[in-house]
């Protein structure tokens, strides 16, 4: 019986996770802040030593891109240095490090889906504390798989929460019509992880449902499927940089992987399982 250790399981993707998986077949050790803090190396140690996970996966990480920005170095502790800490406890003990990461390590000018191969350039403090842990990982450990993924969405606050929670408090929300990405859920994104628990890839991937969409775009599609296109209008505006981000699955398709299905259908999947209280 494989051991997996989820760190940060009750967020978005832990929580997809901790559905999805037999704790028959494998056994979980699922921790958030309270039980182990990443940035703290020695509690890293104690917690990896007793345990000696198989499967490390690493779902901890500060997302919320203003706090980023107004925290750097928090955003840095959590997002680089937490990692460092479960890439070098990792490597120690050779167990498999899963790690998500995002689409802002690129700088989202480019005209055409990111691949893994493309160069990273990330603009924003997110962007760069999570490329910062990439590259902890890729220095200190020879058991990896990075994931990068886009606009994920699930249980708790995100995009879909914050388009559904505005109805009947605003009248009108502003929606940029030039920010790209694609938009995928939890769940298609959690099974793509659970692929490489039992097979034998290592290193970068990009993970996300296949199509592409502006923002606006987007809550108009969560609103229609939760038939709410008239409780709320959505006024379409230009963001002063305008940013395109959308990542192409080339390696899960050359590795023969299984892809995340549509963001359409993955979104309606999503709103028919929480019934639209999401």
């Amino acid at each position: 019986m494989k051991k997996i250790w989820i760190v940060g399981a009750s967020g978005h993707v832990g929580t997809a996770l901790r559905e999805m998986l037999d704790c028959v077949q494998y056994r979980l050790f699922l921790t958030d802040i309270d039980e182990v803090d990443v940035t703290d190396r020695n509690l890293v140690h104690s917690y990896i030593t007793r345990t000696r996970p198989d499967i490390i996966i690493n779902c901890a990480a500060i997302t919320d891109l203003d706090e980023c920005e107004s925290n750097p170095e928090r955003a840095y502790a959590v997002n680089a240095i937490g990692t460092r800490n479960l890439a070098v406890e990792a490597q120690a003990i050779q167990a498999k490090l899963i790690q998500l990461s995002t689409d802002d390590v690129f700088d989202a000018k480019m005209e055409r889906p990111y691949n893994e191969f493309d160069k990273t350039h990330p603009k924003t403090m997110y962007g760069k504390s999570k490329f910062a842990g990439e590259r902890f990982i890729e220095d200190l450990s020879n058991r990896y798989v990075i994931i990068r993924s886009s606009w994920v969405y699930g249980t708790g606050k995100d995009f879909v929460n914050t388009v559904l929670e505005a109805i009947g408090k605003e009248d009108t929300i502003e929606v940029p019509i030039n920010r790209y990405a694609s938009p995928t859920s939890a769940e298609e994104l959690a099974k793509v992880i659970i692929q490489f628990i039992d097979n034998d890839c290592f290193g970068v991937y990009h993970a996300v449902c296949k199509g592409s969409c502006n923002r606006y775009e987007f809550a108009k599609e969560i609103l229609a499927l939760t038939d709410n296109e008239d409780k709320i209008n959505l006024k379409p505006v230009e963001i002063e940089n305008g940013t395109y981000s959308v990542l192409d699955n080339m390696m899960l398709r050359i590795d023969g992987l299984e892809e995340p299905c549509d963001w359409k259908t993955a979104l309606k999947r999503y709103i028919v399982k929480t019934g639209g209280n999401v």
